[in-house]
């Protein structure tokens, strides 16, 4: 974009993300001040909420607009801009709000990680190869270019993690810096399907029952197997979405051995029975 430019991000479901791989420009969050941007600057917007971003925070702005097919446009044709050029990559990740990530619900609106020398190699050769992959397409583009938009979301979140280790008394940053919470929710995670219980996730973080459950809850928000019942019915709600995968085995990679137990406990987290959350999720609903 060459200045004069300027688009307005409407509020959506998805999380936003803005490169800037040349030149310089304004973030303009619907709350706060502006936020300067640079070569190698990365935002990511969690939340979805509205936001602009422009060449001078007095520049008119245009809407962006989401077409049919998911593509980004512009509602109108910019005019033609003679100053300073800025190129940039603007994205979006589609969400499903109603099962967010703990660890999207407890970042800030805006996530700025600055391109500072010796910070964040990681994030920065994967904003290079990004780069370089969209200014020179080659073989294999297709496959490339949405593989290195999940490595930089999971770079971004690294970053995040790591310049506010220790600040966060509750949520998941706090929880994957907690060793005794951390341990236990890898645990969970690799294994749903095992009847775990408080007194043995206590022991693997060195806590007493009562300890570990009062520690868990606090940091995490939701009590040890009220979580392990949350993170079961996602792993099941994403089998559906995404396999066909008989009923029998999703229940059972959830840790039921009856089919009418799963139904019912899922039923109840999502408020449609497992078959009909399975043809919505093949109908785009």
């Amino acid at each position: 974009m060459s200045a004069p430019w300027g688009m307005r991000f409407a509020p959506s479901d998805g999380a936003g993300c803005h490169v800037i791989l040349q030149g310089s420009c304004r973030l303009l969050p619907p709350d706060g001040e502006q936020i300067p941007l640079g070569p190698g600057d990365v935002v990511f917007l969690p939340h979805g909420r509205g936001h602009a971003i422009a060449d001078d925070p007095a520049t008119p702005l245009i809407d962006v607009v989401q077409d049919q097919d998911g593509t980004w446009t512009l509602s109108e044709e910019p005019p033609q801009g003679t100053g300073p050029a800025t190129l940039m990559l603007c994205g979006a990740y589609r969400l499903n709000r109603a099962r967010a990530h703990p660890l999207l619900t407890g970042l800030p609106d805006v996530v700025h990680l600055p391109a500072r020398i010796g910070t964040n190699a990681a994030l920065r050769s994967a904003v290079d190869l990004l780069g370089a992959e969209l200014e020179r397409p080659g073989p294999g583009s297709d496959a490339l270019v949405p593989a290195l938009l999940d490595a930089l979301l999971l770079y971004v979140l690294r970053a995040w993690l790591h310049e506010h280790a220790g600040q966060a008394a509750t949520g998941w940053g706090a929880a994957l810096t907690d060793p005794a919470i951390s341990d236990a929710l890898h645990a969970l995670h690799g294994d749903p399907a095992r009847s775990w219980t408080v007194e043995e996730l206590g022991a693997r973080a060195g806590l007493s029952r009562a300890a570990f459950a009062r520690r868990f809850t606090t940091v995490v928000g939701r009590p040890p197997l009220a979580y392990l019942t949350w993170w079961r019915m996602t792993v099941a709600g994403r089998l559906l979405a995404t396999s066909d995968l008989p009923l029998r085995v999703v229940a059972e990679r959830g840790g039921y051995t009856s089919e009418f137990a799963f139904a019912k406990a899922f039923k109840r987290e999502f408020g449609v029975s497992p078959g009909r959350y399975r043809r919505q999720a093949a109908q785009g609903i």
